[in-house]
């Protein structure tokens, strides 16, 4: 089927030709549906009488659509019309990796620059179970921004059962390079390949070895005259010596190299993740690359050699120490290595389920404590509690948390007194470095903390500047019951919904009723309206957002170093005066005051993403996740960061990642579904907003969400329905009236969603100030009225 200019396939329009290959034409093509453009592959009407050919198409389509990476080419959808199916792919602008190197070899830092973008696609790839099994230079696609895209899937296999049907494997080719016919392409297969063997990802690791191989020397591992000679090439012969052909290829790059062309399978790297580490390595100037020397090539050991060496090694230590006058153990880290750390859950040792409140709210504010000391990295609270309860020993732990150190202990109230147990340990190795109990009165609880906070930096050697051991030495006594509801209240908030919000603002007011000089609970009083006022939350925006600010100029005349108190008024200056200088130096401030604070480095994110300072903002995100590592919260606002900077391939990464830690995170979800309306992905897009809201209740922007997908996709009567349920929703409570102007929107309802856009302008909704980074409203931004509502708002 031969396509003109202007005529349509499917929902497409053909803009113009591309090329033409074996397996199909393939066409520039614009989706009027979205307004891109996309490339579209077509199979030729007398290819789909031959199954075996048809099989191989469905099976690229099949095992590129599941895949979603930035360097991956992205596939958005599949159809047949007449007698020809199709697929629609990204558009890539650029040239192919063999064009880029018929200049000659690359520099060996763009070289490995490609080769690690590669290799966490294929990582990608192969841990959802699929191999290419044609890695070439033709298939690596390289962008005018310089990212690696890998192209054509099409004959991939699946080595894992999906749920679609059962698993299939196609016969394995070694002559010939046609594409989509062949089952590789000589001079880049694996011996196995060549072999008719079976073949898993580690043929893939092959193929990149030959492919790395050709961008630092400028030549192919394996030619010969002939296909025979090729072949027997791969079999039996090693590639030239890299340093031969470039003397500044560091002996580290070439091992890596090497390592990826074993003959045997079993002998080189066994997951393109490990490949990744050794370049990441090679790129760092390590003397290491993590790559172990095969085992067919290991030499006789030397036993009186090593026992030697060995022997000296301890006895230089052993001098060593001895000249330093130490007595204390040579062997094992000393608490000066530890320069991360991870404070796990406290154990309650009361037995009394009631009391969990008090071992978690104790192990927040050590972490919080031990948070403020610049030097040290302390992860968060949300990634510790993760490990609540669990079996799992503290070196595998720390690996996970990547950390040095960990602090583990207990929480005993009896009465008025209450005391804590902690101990210090080495993580790699497991070895106890300190351990001590500590007991008050509950009062003096806050001094406890600290004293357990010092004692730790002190351990570990941190470096504390002047204003951190201030604020680590200034605890007062504290009102054991005003102490006791905050905690409850921190405790309800972290359940993280409406319902605990609400109990959280009970307990705080019921601190601060008890004593109404604690900053903490006024803190905690003001981000707790603010949530609970937030785009449709139990309380209208008006209500709120003056008392959430009213709370956190409180809490800073009482405490203007408490960092909470810090982020709390940021944030209520952001909803409430729209007031975005002033904002800001709230938010800066609260990072400043505690660096180890997700909450302040999440909040300032926020802050930068509505500002449009997407960079910025993605900056003060990673931050968070370096503390938080296992946060599903801030692994769904890294995705909505990404979505809103229209990086959609790395907004699904991040999303998916957050659904395997919670497969019911709410944010991540409806940013999965949001980013793939964006990429085309009318189906799975569909699928993943319905699924949301069903997980959230029908939270309201959960409902909003699907209503604009289903306007923008041609549902327009369940679009409808979802409206008028917003609409009632509106009047029998509150919902944010950007939301509702977002459904009118997918409805191509301009009028009435700008009606609706003014209605939150005039409650001082927080919807308002989303809408600059929102990009379900870039149909907006060319009207006047669009601009207007910015300018006023205060928004460039």
């Amino acid at each position: 089927m031969t396509l003109s200019p202007g005529s349509r396939l499917g929902p497409y329009e053909i803009v113009a030709p591309l090329g033409a290959g074996g397996m199909g034409e393939v066409y520039r093509a614009r989706d009027p549906r979205l307004g891109r453009e996309v490339a579209i592959k077509v199979l030729p009407a007398s290819f789909s009488k031959d199954p075996d050919r048809l099989r191989r198409f469905e099976q690229e389509a099949r095992a590129a659509g599941i895949l979603n990476h930035p360097n991956i080419t992205a596939v958005y959808d599949v159809g047949t019309v007449g007698d020809a199916p199709y697929v629609v792919s990204e558009l890539l602008e650029g040239e192919t990796l063999r064009s880029r190197l018929a200049g000659g070899a690359l520099v060996p830092g763009r070289a490995i620059e490609y080769a690690l973008q590669i290799a966490h696609g294929l990582a990608t790839a192969h841990e959802k179970g699929i191999v290419h099994r044609d890695l070439k230079p033709e298939n690596l696609f390289i962008t005018k921004d310089g990212r690696v895209k890998i192209l054509d899937f099409g004959l991939a296999k699946l080595t894992k059962p999906d749920e679609t049907g059962p698993q299939t494997n196609l016969p394995t080719e070694t002559a010939g390079t046609e594409p989509g016919v062949v089952m590789g392409t000589l001079g880049y297969m694996s011996p196995e390949q060549v072999r008719g063997k079976p073949s898993d990802a580690r043929s893939d690791i092959f193929s990149f070895g030959s492919i790395l191989y050709e961008m630092l020397s400028g030549r192919r591992a394996f030619h010969g005259d002939s296909e025979a000679d090729t072949m027997s090439a791969i079999l039996r012969e090693e590639p030239e010596e890299l340093s031969a052909t470039n003397q500044k290829i560091s002996p580290a790059l070439d091992r890596v190299v090497r390592h990826s062309l074993e003959k045997s399978p079993e002998l080189r790297f066994q997951s393109a993740r490990d490949i990744a580490y050794a370049l990441e390595e090679t790129l760092a100037g390590s003397t290491t690359t993590g790559v172990a020397p095969p085992p067919t090539r290991a030499r006789p050991l030397r036993w009186p050699v090593l026992v030697a060496t060995a022997l000296a090694t301890v006895l230089a230590v052993l001098f060593v120490a001895d000249i330093g006058g130490s007595r204390r153990r040579v062997f094992g880290s000393k608490p000066r290595d530890i320069q991360s750390l991870a404070v796990l859950p406290l154990e309650n040792l009361s037995r009394d389920a009631t009391q969990e409140y008090l071992a978690d709210g104790m192990t927040e504010a050590l972490i919080t404590d031990l948070a403020q000391i610049g030097s040290l990295r302390v992860i968060s609270r949300t990634s510790a509690m993760r490990y609540k309860g669990t079996k799992k020993g503290l070196p595998e732990i720390a690996r996970e948390l990547d950390v040095d150190g960990v602090v583990e202990g207990s929480v005993l109230r009896a009465g008025d007194r209450i005391r804590i147990t902690a101990q210090l340990i080495h993580a790699s190795t497991d070895r106890h470095l300190w351990a001590r109990s500590y007991e008050r009165d509950f009062k003096d609880v806050l001094t406890l903390q600290d004293e357990v906070a010092q004692a730790i930096a002190s351990q570990i050697q941190a470096r504390l500047t002047s204003d951190e051991r201030a604020r680590l030495s200034r605890a007062r006594p504290v009102n054991p019951e005003a102490h006791e509801a905050f905690l409850k209240g921190r405790y309800e908030w972290y359940r993280w919904n409406p319902e605990n919000f609400q109990k959280a603002l009970d307990y705080f007011r019921q601190s601060i009723a008890i004593d109404p000089s604690y900053a903490p609970a006024y803190a905690g009083l003001s981000m707790a309206y603010a949530r609970l006022g937030d785009r449709g939350g139990a309380w209208r925006p008006g209500e709120a957002y003056p008392k959430a600010k009213s709370a956190a100029l409180r809490a800073v005349e009482l405490d203007g170093d408490l960092a909470e108190a810090r982020t709390a008024l940021g944030m209520s200056i952001l909803w409430n005066d729209w007031d975005w200088g002033a904002a800001e130096r709230e938010l800066r401030r609260g990072v400043d005051l505690n660096p180890g604070s997700t909450t302040a480095h999440l909040a300032y994110s926020s802050f930068l993403l509505n500002m449009g300072r997407n960079e910025e903002s993605l900056v003060e995100i990673n931050r968070a996740q370096e503390l938080d590592p296992l946060s599903v919260t801030i692994r769904g606002a890294k995705a909505t960061r990404f979505l809103s900077a229209r990086r959609y391939d790395e907004a699904i990464e991040e999303a998916r990642s957050a659904l395997e830690l919670d497969s019911t995170a709410i944010q991540a979800r409806a940013t999965l579904g949001r980013a793939y309306l964006q990429k085309g992905m009318v189906g799975p897009a569909i699928a993943e907003l319905e699924r949301t809201v069903d997980l959230s209740r029908r939270e309201l922007g959960a409902v909003a969400r699907l209503g604009f997908a289903y306007g923008v996709t041609g549902r327009k009567e369940k679009a409808q329905a979802l409206l008028r349920e917003l609409e009632q929703r509106f009047d029998r409570s509150y919902v944010s009236p950007p939301l509702v102007a977002l459904v009118f929107l997918g409805l191509g309802e301009r009028d009435r969603a700008f009606e609706w856009l003014e209605k939150g302008y005039e409650l001082h909704d927080s919807g308002i100030v989303r809408l600059k980074t929102q990009l379900e409203f870039d149909a907006l931004r060319s009207d006047p009225r669009f601009a207007d509502l910015m300018r006023r708002v205060g928004l460039p």
